[in-house]
């Protein structure tokens, strides 16, 4: 199974909190207040965004974390990065950090590139702002209560 790690989860409910109150700066106390992901991975969550470029950080008392764009220009590939690093499905594909050991041998290796590349380029379409958005679901079909509609039954 393909899944998120829990820090980039949270870390997009984080962000999406930022974005909630653009400009404002906010304290790991009150993202933490406000999201209910404990202080401490909210601080080790700033401390991965920053230096990726999602947040910047402000000295001082009234110091902090902002986003450092709006939430429609931050994609979820960003966020995955900055977190657990190059979007890689197998060790054998660009950005992956290990080397496979059958890697020159391989006949799936082009493969799973063309796989990877295509997840990539899906986080990268979806942004934060997208995340936030509220889910709509289409309206039910109206049933027809009328009984023209229904075929008669044949007599037995």
């Amino acid at each position: 199974m393909i899944r998120l790690s829990k820090l980039t989860d949270y870390a997009i409910v984080v962000l999406s909190e930022m974005a909630r109150q653009v400009g404002a700066v906010h304290t790991v106390t009150h993202l933490a207040e406000r999201t209910g992901v404990p202080a401490p991975t909210v601080a080790k969550l700033m401390k991965a965004m920053t230096p990726a470029g999602l947040t910047t950080s402000q000295r001082g008392a009234a110091g902090g974390y902002a986003l450092s764009r709006p939430a429609d220009a931050i994609s979820i590939a960003e966020i995955i990065t900055a977190l657990d690093g190059p979007i890689a499905l197998t060790a054998c594909v660009d950005g992956a950090d290990s080397q496979c050991g059958v890697e020159q041998l391989c006949p799936m290796r082009g493969g799973w590139e063309k796989v990877n590349r295509a997840i990539r380029g899906a986080l990268e379409e979806v942004t934060l702002a997208d995340m936030m958005a509220p889910i709509t679901f289409p309206a039910p079909a109206a049933a027809t209560t009328s009984t023209a509609a229904q075929p008669a039954r044949p007599a037995h």
